[in-house]
């Protein structure tokens, strides 16, 4: 009687799980992880302040620390709609590949068994961007570093490279570009056509990928340092943020709405931006994907991740106040979509 019991409640849970979804989840996001370097003096790149003897005493103990508050954050975004979480997760600001081993093999995220993609950038502080994707979900076929030719009083100016992946998504070819576009280091103004450089990397591959399949499932995400309207991203890649104005192989952008109502994911003068993008291809939409589509975008923001005193109350979190460590998470606030997928 009381396995009978159990079976019932356990069939009653089932119908009434599809009854109200009827659908597989999956998400894919992107997290500026806020100047995750190791502890050891780099000769080439100037990571100097990021070292036990530098001004912001970076410590072990500290690295451990923002270790593992970042994979608190991450094991958390979208669980509650997967209980496997990120499937696939760009990064930026991170020194190079073992930070992120250490990242992925910390007790709240070794069980996902995350991958790494990564590629040393020549950016002057020796950060650059990475994926980590769970092999459940995305099977990676192909990677490059995309460099992105930038001048500065005619001679050669580096920033990070733009990571392109290529690999299979639940069944489907994905396209994935990780970027971290440059700064506006002297005014927004006098820096856009840096970006617009960078913007213009992705969509010359973009515009490659579009004419062998218009239908093809791509993904450009990462800290562009450009909103959602800005040039960068409405002109140069063309993403679009209203669904009605979409045509086969656009660029679709969810994060304008979320600008146009004030919602950001970092903070700064005392009023939001939203640098932090996860735009899509129409591939990925319901009118064209046969598999898996779009459903929603989300900023993941909890309580914990954001400053509670100060002049900085309600930002974001961030590790450092100068060079006191504070103990805050990053910056930014991670940004991710959801895709469902129909289930029989």
């Amino acid at each position: 009687m009381k396995n009978l019991f159990l079976y019932f409640s356990l069939f009653l849970f089932s119908t009434q799980a599809f009854a109200q979804q009827q659908v597989r989840m999956a998400t894919i996001g992107f997290y500026n992880l806020e100047n995750l370097f190791d502890t050891i003096n780099d000769p080439i790149t100037l990571d100097d302040e990021f070292t036990p003897e530098g001004s912001k005493g970076y410590t072990s103990e500290v690295f451990l620390d923002k270790i593992e508050k970042l994979s608190d954050v991450i094991s958390q975004i979208g669980s509650n709609h997967t209980p496997d979480g990120l499937a696939i997760l760009g990064v930026a600001e991170i020194e190079n590949k073992s930070v992120l081993e250490t990242l992925v093999n910390s007790p709240k995220l070794k069980s996902r068994n995350y991958q790494i993609v990564h590629y040393n950038s020549p950016d002057l502080r020796g950060v650059d961007v990475g994926l980590l994707y769970n092999p459940k979900y995305f099977k990676v076929l192909n990677s490059e570093s995309l460099r992105v030719p930038l001048k500065e009083n005619g001679k050669d100016y580096f920033t990070r490279d733009i990571l392109y992946v290529e690999g299979n998504f639940l069944g489907d070819p994905l396209f994935v570009f990780v970027n971290h576009w440059p700064s506006r280091r002297g005014g927004e103004e006098a820096s856009a056509p840096n970006r617009a450089v960078a913007a213009s990397v992705v969509k010359h591959k973009v515009d490659s990928l579009k004419s062998i399949n218009p239908d093809y499932k791509i993904i450009i995400m990462g800290d562009l340092n450009d909103e959602p309207v800005s040039p960068s991203v409405s002109k140069v890649i063309g993403a679009k943020g209203n669904v009605k104005d979409l045509g086969r192989g656009d660029i679709f952008n969810p994060w304008v709405a979320f600008y146009k109502k004030g919602i950001g994911s970092s903070a700064y003068q005392d009023s939001w931006g939203l640098f932090d993008q996860v735009m899509l291809s129409t591939g990925f939409m319901k009118d064209y994907s046969q598999s898996y589509y779009f459903y929603k975008a989300e900023i993941f923001r909890r309580d914990f991740m954001l400053q509670k005193i100060g002049k900085y109350k309600g930002y974001p979190m961030r590790t450092f106040d100068g060079n006191k460590y504070i103990g805050g998470y990053s910056d930014h606030l991670p940004t991710f979509l959801i895709f469902i997928k129909p289930v029989n």
